[in-house]
């Protein structure tokens, strides 16, 4: 599964989270992989795409964040692509029509 982690960085401020990732690294437990992120301009927050089946790894590795300052939200996202094939049964329907039931 694909999720979506919104970080929010104390005060704004996403030098004490750099200093970690640069001395300690991600500490990501095994099973859970990094995909890519990206930091928003203002530096408030850093979404990061991860991938993993079983969601308590993410929970491990929050709780190894505690303490820096960065909380975090988790949400369970599907691709764009994927989502197409679900929703194109549906395209063609008539509101109240059972499309792909």
């Amino acid at each position: 599964m694909l999720f979506m982690v919104v970080e929010r960085f104390a005060g704004g401020d996403p030098l004490p989270a750099y200093r970690r990732l640069r001395d300690a690294g991600r500490a990501l437990p095994e099973g859970l992989r990094f995909v890519d992120s990206w930091i928003e301009a203002g530096f408030s927050r850093c979404f990061q795409l991860m991938e993993c089946d079983d969601a308590r790894l993410l929970q491990r590795w929050v709780l190894s964040w505690h303490g820096t300052g960065v909380t975090f939200e988790i949400v369970p996202v599907v691709p764009s692509r994927e989502v197409r094939d679900v929703v194109a049964p549906f395209l063609d329907a008539k509101p109240g029509d059972q499309a792909g039931g």
